[in-house]
C-alpha cells in the first residue's frame, strides 16, 4: 500500500495518524530523503528504513496521536556506533532528520435542510477540510445536478436522503459532529431539536429562525420533550453572527459559516 493510500484510509476511517518523512540525509542511511512511513494507532504502512530510526519515530508518532494538540516535529539521528538510542545502535555512518506531521481527524458538520440557505452554506463549508453531511427529506434538493456546485469540494461530502425521519441520521453521524438545523418545515426542525438533545455524542447544535420560533420550540422541548433548561441551552439560536443582518441566502450562509468556524476556534483552544 502506498503512503497516499494509507493516509486516505485513515481519513476514511476518521482515525488520527502521523506522516513520517525522511527530510534530510548526510552520508550513509537506510533510506534516501523523501522515504515515508504512515503511523496509525495500531498499524503502520511503509518504511523509513527500519532499525532505531523507525522504531523511535513510531514511538513518538503514537505519543503525538495520543496528545490533544500535536504539532509537527523534526527529529535528528546520528547513525554511528557511539550513539545508543532507545532501540539500540544503528551504525550506517550518516545522519538523518525525520519530519513527523500529525494527521488529525477532521471535524464533521451536518446540515439538515439543503434549501437555498443550506446549499449556499454547503458551498462555503465545502472549502474546509471537513466531513460534510447533507440531509434532506426532499429528493429534488439532493440531485447530482443541483449539488454539482460542490464537485471541487475539499470536504468529504456525504448525502443522505431521508424521506420520512431525518432525525434517524443523527445516530449515524461521527462523534462530535456539529449540527445545523435549517429545514423547510418547522415541525421537522422541532423534531430534530428534540432528537439532537437526546443524542449524546453530538457537538454544537444550531437552529436557524426567529426569536418567536424559538419561544415556541423551547416551550415544546420542556412540556412535550421533558428536557431541562440546561439541556435545552445546548441549542444555539439564531445561528450566525448578530452583526451580519442581511436576509439573502448567501449572506445568511456567510454569517452561519463564520459562526461555525468561530466555534471551531473556541473548541480548539
Amino acid at each position: 500500500m502506498t503512503w497516499l493510500t494509507a493516509v486516505a484510509r485513515l481519513r476514511a476511517r476518521r482515525e488520527p495518524g502521523v506522516l513520517v518523512t525522511v527530510a534530510t540525509v548526510r552520508g550513509h542511511a537506510p533510506r534516501d530523503a523523501g522515504a515515508k512511513l504512515v503511523v496509525g494507532q495500531a498499524e503502520t504502512w511503509g518504511s523509513i528504513g527500519g532499525g532505531n530510526v523507525e522504531a523511535v519515530a513510531i514511538d513518538r508518532a503514537r505519543e503525538m496521536i495520543a496528545a490533544s494538540k500535536p504539532e509537527p516535529e523534526l527529529i535528528d539521528f546520528a547513525l554511528n556506533d557511539k550513539v545508543t538510542n532507545r532501540h539500540g545502535v544503528q551504525c550506517c555512518g550518516g545522519t538523518v532528520s525525520v519530519l513527523l506531521e500529525p494527521l488529525p481527524v477532521p471535524r464533521a458538520v451536518a446540515i439538515f435542510g439543503v434549501g437555498h440557505i443550506g446549499l449556499e452554506l454547503a458551498r462555503i463549508l465545502a472549502r474546509q477540510d471537513l466531513d460534510l453531511h447533507l440531509i434532506d427529506t426532499r429528493s429534488d434538493t439532493l440531485t447530482e445536478e443541483r449539488l454539482d456546485v460542490l464537485a471541487d469540494a475539499v470536504a468529504q461530502v456525504h448525502v443522505h436522503h431521508t424521506p420520512l425521519l431525518p432525525e434517524e441520521v443523527l445516530a449515524e453521524l461521527p462523534r462530535g459532529t456539529h449540527i445545523l438545523i435549517m429545514t423547510h418545515d418547522h415541525a421537522e426542525d422541532a423534531a430534530l431539536c428534540d432528537a439532537a438533545l437526546r443524542t449524546t455524542h453530538l457537538g454544537f447544535i444550531g437552529l436557524i429562525g426567529s426569536a418567536a420560533k424559538w419561544v415556541r420550540f423551547r416551550k415544546r422541548l420542556v412540556t412535550e420533550g421533558g428536557h431541562d433548561e440546561a439541556t435545552i441551552d445546548r441549542i444555539k439560536t439564531p445561528i450566525g453572527l448578530a452583526d451580519i443582518t442581511g436576509k439573502e441566502p448567501a449572506t445568511i450562509a456567510v454569517s452561519v459559516a463564520a459562526d461555525v468556524l468561530r466555534s471551531f476556534e473556541i473548541e480548539g483552544n
